[in-house]
């Protein structure tokens, strides 16, 4: 789809543009009639309503429509017949065969506007989401995924309104359970437990059709207790917490609180504001723009200006240690939250060493840790940094959350990720899919690699950096696996839904990284590891355009070479 899109644009004369990764450590239609008068003025006026102001970087931009010309004589001019328009609905997925009702198709959004409100005591998340999107189709219905229902049919979230351009809109509810050991929709007779929540798709009619290349301006209005997602991938969502929520996870949970076209492909710019009681914090991405009090609650305004995946969207509240510096050599802003109870609590295995203290000098070697990166990979994409350390998702059973994720500019990390040797590995993973995951994002699920792969080469990168095993070394270590091992048996490149967080996608991704330095040589690879991020930064990128792009820089036929790596089970045989 995303091809044809791209195709329809380039004819029309204009250029669009249509980036993820969980490092795990530790604990673990109703279809209108074709609207002639819409479509004469819109012919008439040659223009289309440009993305909205508040989206620094549009993706793509909106498309123009055609200006009628009329060549000048004195006879009468007998119009021709106005071509019918037929108007159909988007479809309900993206198109991934992993996930196939995650993201919509026929339209493209630009900029999501979070407008919400989060009362702790009763954990009940209330606002407007407004989506603006540019239609890809003449549409005469589309879809946002907005997770609002139990696995039993309750409404968790309930819908107030909803309008399009201004003007109510119908809309309606469909809800597939998705299997909880493939994240995939559940088969009939496949004896897998529900996941929860089930998928959710809201379907929206529009008063009249929406033409080709229209913007489109969704606003809907809702309130509930988000559900907490249990999948095949682990807990994700909007957690409460004794002061506020953390909301975080992978591949699935930005539909549990807020409508949205939820797949990696379709990125967007954000304006997040969140309006808490006054004392607590709100930890989003992006540049803080503004906070401001009124009647005892705070509203913080968070805006990422950059195309951002949906997945990656935070607004993290509660009671936090909040520190924020401005790198005067960079001009990268760090803001770096703690939460308080991390210092009195004793990193595992050390007694009387606080996981407050060790973030706190970890989160200080932020600064290192991208110029270390950038030396490799490129100028750091984005003007904000920086990290939240959270405290248990579940204070009654005392778990942690058992992945960190790279949530753009804003990572969050659980106390497993500061041990008392500050090792800051994985801080340098996150850090490094700010690069490889967030302003390169994933086309596909299957793609997944090129962001776990490349963090998990950054990993090996800087350990050789502290004085640590080589990257030849870390190579090593991975392939000593005896060949019988199902690790080996994991396809990098489609390692199925079931497989995307397999250890061997992060792992045997980067040893083909490594193999590829020792296939082509270090110059023409650490051009290829730079100029991947650099000449493809804030798009979405596929598997296929990297092994064209290897060859493109090498001057090689690497076919054999990624057949063996990426694409084939096995143990590969060294030359």
């Amino acid at each position: 789809m995303l091809l044809i899109i791209a195709a329809l644009l380039l004819a029309t004369g204009s250029a669009a543009w249509l980036l993820l990764g969980r490092r795990q450590r530790g604990a673990k239609a109703a279809v209108f009639a074709a609207v002639p008068l819409l479509l004469l003025a819109l012919v008439a006026t040659g223009g289309i309503a440009p993305a909205p102001a508040s989206a620094a970087e549009p993706c793509p931009p909106g498309m123009s429509a055609p200006v009628a010309t009329t060549p000048a004589t004195t006879d009468p001019v007998t119009p021709d017949p106005v071509t019918p328009v037929d108007f159909e609905p988007g479809a309900a997925g993206i198109g991934d065969s992993y996930f196939p009702l995650d993201g919509n198709g026929g339209y493209d959004v630009q900029h999501y506007d979070l407008d919400l409100a989060y009362a702790p005591d009763t954990d009940v998340l209330s606002g407007t989401t407004t989506v603006t999107a540019i239609a890809t189709q003449n549409l005469s219905a589309f879809n946002l995924d907005f997770d609002t229902r139990d696995v039993n049919g309750d409404d968790a979230i309930v819908i107030s309104s909803i309008t399009v351009d201004g003007v109510p809109a119908d809309w309606s509810l469909a809800t597939t359970q998705i299997s909880a050991s493939t994240g995939q929709p559940q088969v009939e007779g496949s004896g897998d437990d529900d996941a929860t929540p089930p998928r959710t798709e809201l379907t929206i009619v529009p008063p009249a059709g929406i033409p080709l290349g229209a913007t489109i301006t969704t606003a809907v209005t809702y309130s509930g207790v988000p559900i907490v997602v249990a999948d095949a991938f682990g807990p994700a969502g909007v957690f409460p917490t004794p002061t506020g929520a953390v909301v975080v996870g992978q591949p699935r949970v930005a539909a549990t609180w807020f409508p949205s076209n939820d797949h990696p492909s379709d990125k967007a710019t954000f304006s997040t504001r969140m309006t808490v009681p006054t004392g607590l914090e709100v930890i989003g991405n992006g540049r803080l723009a503004s906070q401001t009090t009124a009647a005892g609650l705070d509203t913080f305004d968070w805006e990422m200006e950059k195309p951002m995946a949906t997945y990656l969207a935070t607004a993290t509240l509660g009671d936090f240690d909040v520190e924020t510096n401005t790198d005067p050599a960079t001009g990268i802003t760090y803001v770096d939250a703690i939460d308080p109870t991390l210092f009195d609590r004793d990193v595992d295995g050390a007694p009387g060493v606080k996981v407050g203290d060790i973030a706190s000098q970890i989160f200080a070697t932020e600064p290192e840790v991208i110029d270390f990166l950038s030396t490799y990979f490129g100028p750091y994409p984005f003007s904000e940094a920086g990290g939240i350390a959270i405290g248990y998702i579940d204070e009654d059973t005392g778990d942690d959350l058992p992945y960190a994720l790279e949530n753009q500019t804003r990572p969050i990390y659980p106390a497993w990720a500061f041990p008392a040797d500050v090792d800051a590995s994985v801080v340098v993973h996150e850090l490094a899919h700010q690069w490889y995951g967030d302003d390169l994002s994933m086309n596909r699920w299957s793609d997944i690699w090129l962001n776990e792969g490349f963090a998990t080469y950054a990993e090996w990168l800087w350990e050789e950096g502290q004085g640590g095993r080589t990257t030849q070394q870390s190579f090593d270590a991975a392939y000593a696996r005896s060949g019988t091992s199902s690790y080996w048996q994991t396809v990098v490149a489609d390692p199925g839904s079931a497989g995307i967080f397999a250890g061997a996608v992060y792992s045997r991704g980067a040893m083909t990284l490594q193999a590829l330095r020792n296939e082509v040589g270090d110059d023409d690879f650490f051009a290829i590891l730079k100029g991947w991020a650099t000449e493809n930064a804030g798009t979405s990128v596929s598997t296929t355009q990297f092994v064209d792009y290897a060859e493109s820089v090498s001057g090689q036929d690497l076919t054999e070479f990624f057949d063996t790596w990426i694409y084939t089970a096995g143990k590969p045989a060294l030359g």
